[in-house]
């Protein structure tokens, strides 16, 4: 089943950060779709995939959790 990244909704990055999606966004160039997202004081864009993506446990041995981005509560 794949996940699906929800507006509104808050996500924990791998490296700690947590981060309210704000939209979901398509290039007007290639349609590819994105993710829109906010910290306190940056807003955010990263391919959709990506950020839906696993953690990358070669390069990040040490992180316990399995996606990117996680959402909390």
């Amino acid at each position: 089943m794949e996940r699906i990244i929800e507006v509104g909704k808050r996500y924990r990055h791998f490296k700690g950060n947590i981060y309210e999606v704000i939209a979901i966004a398509y290039d007007s160039e290639d349609l590819s779709k994105k993710v829109v997202y906010k910290d306190t004081s940056k807003v955010w864009v990263r391919d959709y995939d990506m950020f839906n993506s696993l953690t990358d446990k070669e390069k990040y041995p040490d992180i316990k959790q399995k996606y990117r981005f996680e959402e909390v509560d």
